[in-house]
């Protein structure tokens, strides 16, 4: 019978698939090799203890590896040894059924042994040996011989993966410790996932050191003991270059090693002592930079040093470092006591960041300079000042260390409207609004200019969670007035403030703001949020492709330190983007990277933006348990932001629409019809809602109301131009049209519509409009026509995997009665153009590229492409390379 054991963390799938390797009745030997400390040894334990049959277990030794057969005594004593292949035939005849074999630090395995498995192997297949061998990588002690051999003898050598931040979490919970996804990431980057050391740190730390923030984090004591014999080992001069390395850290110049060490002559032989000890490894940049071997071993030759010469050394290295934020963080490892030169020093440089919008590490600076300053009221406000930073740089979580000590300082107007700004990014409407008026009501705006404009610089992000375009203008222009242009914060309030002008209606002014602001910053962190805010108007606007460019480019957080924040948006966004254009696919890959993102972060804000997204792909899928449990984790109240209100009603709202639930529509839009002056959701292009909501009118038969609630929203749309908006409310209109039984009416809105959609990438819409036009025409009895629209309709649904759709869609042709059979859609059905636009995507050409070479536009490039996909019936440029290239495997 099976022992039973616990499933190890993160490694469920790989050792359901060693246990089937196990099962298979074949001989096999299994090499699980990895770093010290991986897990290689427990994943081996685990597996015997799930086996079930006889398990018989050795373990090499280092000193025991030039001794002929001393494995085998170990799992067969007394086995007379002679060759391998007679040994081997020996061997077998005493194993017993069903055995598996387990060697641990099989690297100091005598090579008489693992000859012998290996003959019994390839002689005896009938026996069925079974072998699970751990092996640790990188150990200078074992033999050439036996590395080269064990991985040749190996069946099978699965990769041990690391441990992700999750997983970390997981275990640290495991044993009782609740660590915040920062802190995890933390201890997953110094432990390098390994499970071994991560497990010692949590075991020996006190609990407290997980709450801290920034917690200098040491080695374990096994690794502690380890580095401690490789240096006493090591000459002088290698030893001396070893400490350099660790003082100077990541990719050091090895100029700057030898002269931090005072060393003198050719640097070359002491790195290959150092690096042989374990003690050095030679950077990726190559071999004019070494680095650490890990986090770990840098903190244990730290250690070693003890706080008066490592502090010397790092006093030195600061004057050999160019980089200025780590000269400064050397300097602030050296300081046991304050020093208010460097943190003013400290502070200067934090201020230079943040003009750049490096708030992650203006955070981390500003938090070093508290710690060196021994004023007390300018303590609390640099703590509240980097834990503004860090909420600025999307890192809630760390910002959360830090609250304790911020909230138990004395209340001023910086405090209030950094709580209020944390509230803020983690959805809490009511908190924010009272913390920021707290703020703005005891500031004094002349004595405190800069606090003031800061303050109002927050109130601009509230009036975009509210979505009040004239509050969000109204904050921005104060906060530029009063912090003066160019300051961090009156660039952050015009990164936002286009936003705002078009909320309010003002779409070209807003769109000139962000190309004069985008054109000014160029590059770095502000220009990420300039050039998110501009992919959302370029959204807003129709202008799908441009919008797409921003997004991707608005997401990478690499920008010296750029917000998470801005990257939550830009991917909420960038969803949307794919959803409209029929990529689903990539629509969910989406969402869950920016899901794992806010997990990380603590940024609930844009949850419910995300989700709309998922829970409208799930249901048109007709995924529905999946669709359920978005539609709960998107779940809002009345307290909660309008940016997160609204998409988690237009996420009810799609559902109930796949599901052909009218009812349920009007019930998850209804609040959105209540007056509401201070918001601007009935903007053309902000929130596609009005059309679902007269659709649903005209099918429950009401249709004097839908007439009167379509008008005002047709009128608007039309004073905008937005063509969107125009196509998706008169093709309601068609629907209104149809239902009151006026063919003509209803032919004409619905032409229309489809005449304003075409020119646009918006699959999704163009689908939808001819399922609504088809289904209006087959009820008025126009079944031929309503066979043709309503057979392009499955045809793009279908392309895009909307199964709810196809399904009613062929219900409705079926009821029809004219609708056959069609053949599958070839390449001959494509027109030139298309063609041509097929035959350059197949090769791999961007849309970009393939409007460069037909002297087109991306856009029209795009609006081709939609076209040949329906046509083709296939989803994704992957689908259409392996159409056309038949030689090529085709991806998923």
């Amino acid at each position: 019978m099976t022992r039973p054991a616990q499933p190890l963390i993160g490694r469920t799938e790989l050792v359901a698939g060693l246990e089937q390797i196990l099962q298979t009745g074949q001989s096999r030997f299994v090499l699980l090799s990895g770093p010290p400390g991986i897990g290689s040894s427990t994943l081996a334990e685990h597996l015997a203890r799930r086996h079930d049959g006889p398990v018989l277990r050795a373990t090499a030794a280092e000193w025991e590896a030039e001794q002929p057969g001393s494995l085998l005594a170990q799992l067969f004593p007394g086995l007379p040894t002679s060759n391998p292949l007679a040994t081997a035939a020996e061997l077998v005849a005493r194993l017993a059924p069903s055995t598996v074999l387990v060697i641990h630090d099989a690297q100091f395995g005598d090579l008489d042994s693992l000859r012998t498995l290996a003959s019994a192997q390839r002689h005896h297949p009938e026996a069925a040996l079974r072998v699970v061998a751990t092996s640790t990588t990188g150990d200078r002690r074992a033999s050439a011989e036996v590395l080269d051999l064990l991985p040749r003898i190996a069946t099978d050598a699965p990769r041990i993966p690391p441990l992700d931040a999750a997983q970390i979490s997981e275990l640290a919970a495991a044993r009782g410790v609740a660590l915040h996804p920062s802190m995890a990431e933390r201890l997953r980057r110094h432990t390098l996932g390994r499970p071994r050391p991560a497990v010692q740190l949590l075991t020996e730390l006190p609990r407290s050191t997980w709450s801290q923030f920034e917690p200098t984090l040491p080695a374990p004591a096994a690794v502690q003991a380890l580095v401690r014999e490789s240096l006493e080992t090591c000459t002088p001069s290698a030893r001396g270059f070893a400490e350099a390395t660790a003082v100077l850290g990541t990719d050091a110049p090895v100029r700057n090693v030898m002269s931090l060490a005072e060393l003198d002559g050719e640097p070359l032989p002491l790195m290959d002592e150092a690096t042989a000890a374990g003690l050095v490894a030679l950077a990726p940049r190559g071999l004019t930079y070494v680095s650490p071997p890990d986090p770990m071993v840098r903190a244990a030759v730290l250690t070693v040093l003890g706080p008066a010469r490592r502090a010397a050394l790092q006093r030195r290295a600061a004057e050999l470092v160019d980089d200025p934020v780590r000269s400064l963080r050397l300097l602030v490892a050296a300081s046991p006591v304050p020093d208010s030169e460097v943190a003013g020093r400290l502070e200067a440089l934090a201020g230079e960041r943040a003009s750049e919008g490096a708030w992650g590490t203006a955070a981390t600076l500003l938090s070093d300079a508290s710690r060196l300053t021994d004023d007390p009221q300018h303590q609390q406000a640099l703590i509240t000042r980097a834990v503004d930073a860090l909420i600025g740089a999307g890192d809630v979580f760390r910002a959360t260390a830090l609250i304790p000590e911020v909230e138990s300082i004395r209340e001023t107007p910086l405090r209030d409207a950094v709580l209020g700004y944390l509230a803020m990014v983690r959805g809490r409407a009511a908190e924010a609004g009272s913390r920021l008026r707290r703020a703005w009501d005891i500031v004094n705006t002349d004595r405190e200019p800069e606090t003031a404009a800061l303050i109002c610089q927050r109130y601009v992000l509230d009036a975009l969670c509210r979505y009040d375009g004239r509050d969000l203008v109204l904050w921005a222009d104060r906060a530029i007035e009063l912090a003066g242009p160019n300051t961090p914060t009156a660039v952050e309030a015009e990164a936002i403030r286009g936003l705002g002008l078009a909320a309010t209606g003002s779409v070209a002014q807003g769109q000139r703001h962000y190309d004069e602001l985008t054109a000014r910053l160029r590059h770095g962190a502000q220009w990420q949020r300039a050039t998110m805010a501009r992919g959302w108007i370029n959204l807003l606007t129709d202008r799908v492709d441009d919008a797409r460019v921003d997004f991707e480019s608005s997401i990478p957080t690499a920008y010296l330190g750029g917000s998470a924040r801005i990257s939550l948006w830009a991917r909420a966004w960038l969803a949307r983007v794919q959803f409209l254009t029929g990529e689903w696919n990539e629509a969910l890959a989406t969402v869950r990277e920016a899901m794992d993102m806010q997990e990380r972060t603590g940024i609930l804000v844009t949850g419910p933006l995300l989700l709309w997204t998922a829970a409208a792909v799930h249901a048109l899928r007709g995924e529905f348990a999946e669709t359920e449990e978005v539609l709960l984790k998107s779940a809002t109240g009345a307290g909660d932001y309008q940016i997160m209100r609204v998409p988690s009603q237009l996420a009810r709202a799609h559902v109930a629409e796949a599901r052909a639930d009218s009812d349920g529509v009007l019930r998850a839009l209804y609040p959105l019809t209540r007056p509401s002056p201070s918001t601007s959701t009935d903007e053309p292009g902000h929130w596609p809602w009005q059309d679902m909501y007269a659709h649903a009118l005209v099918l429950l038969g009401r249709l004097d109301e839908a007439d009167e609630f379509l008008a005002p929203h047709e009128k608007l749309a039309a004073k905008r131009g937005h063509a969107s908006t125009r196509a998706r409310l008169t093709a309601a209109r068609g629907r209104l049209h149809g239902a009151r039984g006026d063919v003509a009416a209803a032919s004409a809105a619905f032409d229309e519509a489809l005449e304003l959609i075409s020119g646009l990438p918006l699959r999704y819409d163009q689908a939808r409009i001819n399922f609504s036009y088809g289904q209006t025409l087959r009820r008025l009895r126009r079944r031929a026509r309503a066979d043709v629209v309503l057979s392009a309709a499955r045809d793009g649904f279908a392309a895009m995997g909307a199964t709810t759709y196809v399904e009613r869609c062929d219900r409705e042709l079926k009821a029809g009665g004219v609708h056959r059979t069609r053949p599958e859609p070839t390449a001959d059905a494509l027109t030139p153009q298309e063609e041509s636009v097929t035959r350059l995507v197949a090769r791999g050409l961007s849309n970009k590229e393939v409007a460069a070479e037909l002297f087109l536009s991306s856009k029209t490039v795009q609006y081709h492409l939609t076209r040949v996909y329906a046509k083709l019936g296939i989803r994704s440029r992957a689908e259409l390379a392996a159409r056309n290239n038949p030689g090529l495997p085709q991806q998923d």
